[in-house]
């Protein structure tokens, strides 16, 4: 004999499937699957999400990128990132143009000429590095002048001004010893003037000469120390003083234009009238 089944109760009862509706709610159709862009959207996300949990660098762009500036903000402000885009284009160029350069007495004038005539886009590479040395310079020239005159070199920003000229005789510097390694006869002789003229200089002068010709005389090894100190050396003191700078900056801010005047806070306004 069957029992009879109990009933089930109505709140526990399947809802009756409606016609024409999918697993998706949607006309019956599946679920739509995710197109290429939305799955390289959640790749990037991901990766950039496992990178962050790793590194805690979204406090620090956070402060660096949102950040309040003074009012009266304008392109002269642009100047310091120019230098800084300027100090990057150099960098990049300098790499590729170390792969074919060969710092030795007897073939470094080949090796450019090389990289100017043959090499693929050379010409273009060593342009940009060349006249790229000269916009650096007069960027930075005009990054602090633009310092002076709006006075953002005063109390607390002190540091930060002489880290700009410790950047300036450096970046000076950069070009001094990259005007040798062509090694054609306008560098070579220039070059000799300019070690001549810093070894007038009172106390240290005769030491630095020593220093950069590397012995008493210009020899072969002239060129592969002006080589190292132009290769390495002066962009690694650039880099590790870019990097103070840009602390300093976002820690500290930035001042307002000169013609801008500060005012007060309304309640200490209403007073002082």
């Amino acid at each position: 004999m069957k029992l009879p089944t109990p009933p089930v109760p109505k709140a526990l009862r399947p809802s009756p499937s409606r016609p024409g509706r999918g697993r998706d709610g949607k006309n019956g159709a599946p679920p739509a699957k995710p197109t290429g862009k939305e799955n390289a959207v959640e790749g990037v996300a991901s990766a950039v999400g496992w990178l962050d949990e790793r590194t805690g660098a979204t406090p620090f762009l956070r402060g660096f990128l949102y950040r309040k500036v003074p009012k009266g903000t304008n392109w002269f402000y642009t100047l310091g990132s120019a230098t800084l885009f300027a100090f990057l284009s150099q960098a990049v160029t300098g790499i590729f143009l170390a792969m074919y350069y060969d710092p030795s007495p007897d073939r470094a004038y080949d090796s450019v000429q090389h990289i100017t005539n043959e090499v693929w886009l050379g010409d273009l590479v060593r342009g940009m590095h060349r006249w790229g040395a000269t916009v650096m310079i007069v960027l930075i020239f005009l990054h602090m002048g633009r310092v002076f005159f709006f006075g953002a070199y005063k109390y607390p920003r002190e540091l930060n001004w002489v880290i700009g000229v410790v950047l300036l005789v450096l970046t000076l510097g950069m070009g001094f010893t990259g005007y040798l390694l062509p090694f054609d006869q306008r560098s070579f002789w220039a070059t000799v003037v300019g070690v001549n003229i810093n070894g007038t200089a009172p106390v240290l002068g005769p030491y630095l000469s020593d220093f950069l010709r590397a012995g008493p005389e210009f020899g072969a090894t002239t060129l592969s120390r002006f080589y190292a100190i132009h290769m390495l050396l002066i962009p690694i003191l650039i880099a590790a003083l870019i990097t103070i700078h840009l602390y300093l900056v976002v820690k500290l801010g930035t001042t307002a234009p000169p013609w801008l005047k500060a005012k007060l806070p309304e309640p200490l306004e209403k007073e002082r009238v």
